[in-house]
């Protein structure tokens, strides 16, 4: 058998199958990239074993445990942990800690299915630590540059861009599953906190093993929607220098369009089907402009209001969306574009390049490169 896994930079780097043995409720507040549950007690399971260790001690939960998943349970959970074995021969199944329930399927893979299967040391908790460490290390020793821009810029193409072309660049909305900003929301739920900063940190772990000079990120406040950037890389955003992306102001209302729209309505007419979908997305779109309401101040917000709901009227109607850039152009310029330019002021010093999107280009491909 080949050994148990105690090099979690090798494990991470290599993309490595992971079997996560925990119960359903552990694994739904986080895990890891790729991992799959294959629980070797499930909830209810769990918590029967759980009571009787805090009432009657060890030895009687485990052998409580030993009752609940034997026979055709027994027989059909590592008739499972099996075939994911014979699928993925060159994975590692991990448990809390790495101890009891890592064990046990480790010995019932082998003596039920003669297979002898390795697993993670210190489990799901000692792999989380070294995460942590790693997003901790990375703030402090990666170059990082961050791109700003007005609303509608392009950032997050940018990012995708630099991306494609095997550049350093992480893309933080992407991996929190949500554009940013009040209107940002997807038809796709965000990750959990813990889900978002194992990718991050495995993304950060395989920009440092590429060796590259410095790393682009976007521009973000602490929070991406409900998920918040681990403070240490925060932090380091905070003091990182600028580079600053100009568009042309129908150029970010197109952009706009396109990707809280066109876009996010097809993400849920996808999701919902067209009826209900279209219901999604429209009353994400209302509540979106409700969330700031109070920031706009009430005469704007009813103006604006408005027209959304003339917006989408007509997008129901006739699917004609050309409405909608009289909203959009409308809140960028009140809302948006001064909010922007004054968090721009005040990081003046901080910013090292500004231009256009192909220049802004060359300038991070030629200082990711060097």
């Amino acid at each position: 058998m080949r050994d148990d896994a105690c090099d979690f930079r090798r494990l991470f780097l290599s993309g490595a199958a992971l079997l996560d043995v925990r119960a359903p409720v552990e694994f739904a507040r986080g895990a890891f990239p790729g991992a799959v549950n294959l629980p070797l007690m499930n909830d209810d399971e769990r918590h029967q074993v759980g009571l009787c260790y805090q009432e009657q001690g060890q030895q009687a939960a485990i052998a409580l445990g030993h009752r609940l998943v034997s026979g055709d349970v027994r027989a059909a959970r590592t008739a499972a942990w099996a075939a994911f074995a014979r699928a993925h021969p060159e994975g590692y199944l991990y448990c809390f800690r790495g101890g009891m329930r890592s064990q046990i399927v480790q010995q019932w893979l082998r003596d039920d299915a003669g297979i002898a299967y390795p697993r993670v040391t210190g489990g799901y908790k000692a792999m989380r630590a070294y995460l942590i460490d790693v997003i901790d290390a990375a703030a402090a020793e990666c170059g990082l540059l961050i791109l700003g821009g007005l609303t509608g810029s392009g950032k997050t193409e940018l990012i995708a861009d630099l991306m494609a072309s095997q550049d350093a660049a992480i893309d933080l909305e992407g991996e929190a599953r949500h554009r940013g900003s009040s209107f940002g929301r997807r038809a796709v739920a965000q990750p959990t906190q813990i889900d978002f900063e194992s990718d991050l940190a495995v993304a950060l772990l395989r920009h440092r093993a590429s060796g590259r000079a410095a790393l682009v990120v976007e521009d973000e406040g602490r929070f991406i929607g409900a998920r918040n950037l681990p403070q240490s890389f925060y932090l380091a955003m905070q003091a990182a220098p600028l580079v600053w992306l100009e568009e042309p102001f129908e150029a970010r209302v197109d952009r706009v369009l396109e990707d809280y729209v066109l876009g996010l309505s097809q993400e849920f007419i996808e999701a919902l089907g067209e009826e209900a979908g279209f219901a999604a997305y429209a009353a994400r779109l209302r509540d979106a402009m409700a969330a700031i309401s109070r920031r706009l101040g009430g005469a704007l917000y009813e103006q604006l209001s408005d027209l959304l709901g003339q917006a989408l009227e007509r997008q129901a109607e006739s699917g004609q969306t050309e409405l909608h850039r009289g909203w959009i152009g409308f809140l960028l310029r009140q809302y948006y574009d001064p909010m922007y330019a004054y968090q721009r002021e005040r990081r003046e010093a901080r910013i090292v390049f500004r231009g256009e999107r192909a220049a802004a280009l060359a300038f991070l491909r030629e200082r990711t490169r060097a």
